[in-house]
């Protein structure tokens, strides 16, 4: 059992504080790498998620990712920390959070890409400016404030 479910066996439904962070993987071309998850039920997504105990952000970024894509990430730059009620949500079973999302670039990369069954059915580049319809909000907004503040970068 994970440090969350431990958590929720003590408190139930009730709203936690979640720390987690998420990666956007860049390729040559300045596509993003998204990944149509699991859960929620085919929606797009960053490759990421929660904190463990003793890590770091950026260690969460990393160990994600590579759970998720089987791609090992290694220098990180610091988009942006996305907080507050806008990030509250209510998950299917009841389960009431608000995430503190640390958010990252790098075009620096590599590894076989597949998508982890568990997590995702499928894992593509995608242009940022052509963005799945069906995807996870807060995402899309990290998407779009690394479009405004770094893609020209590469």
């Amino acid at each position: 059992m994970g440090y969350v479910e431990e958590l929720r066996a003590l408190v139930g439904h009730q709203p936690l504080i979640l720390t987690g962070a998420v990666a956007i993987l860049v390729n040559e071309n300045g596509e993003i790498l998204l990944q149509e998850r699991t859960s929620p039920k085919r929606t797009w997504g960053l490759p990421g998620g929660l904190m463990e105990l003793g890590e770091s952000t950026e260690e969460t970024a990393k160990r994600e990712v590579y759970e998720e894509t089987n791609l090992r990430i290694e220098q990180l730059k610091l988009i942006n920390i996305f907080s507050g009620a806008d990030y509250y949500t209510v998950a299917p079973n009841g389960d009431q959070f608000y995430s503190v999302t640390t958010a990252y670039y790098t075009t620096d990369y590599q590894g076989e890409l597949r998508s982890n069954p568990e997590e995702a059915c499928r894992c593509e580049f995608i242009s940022p400016h052509q963005l799945p319809e069906k995807m996870i909000g807060s995402h899309r907004k990290m998407i779009i404030e690394y479009v405004e503040k770094f893609s020209s970068e590469k």
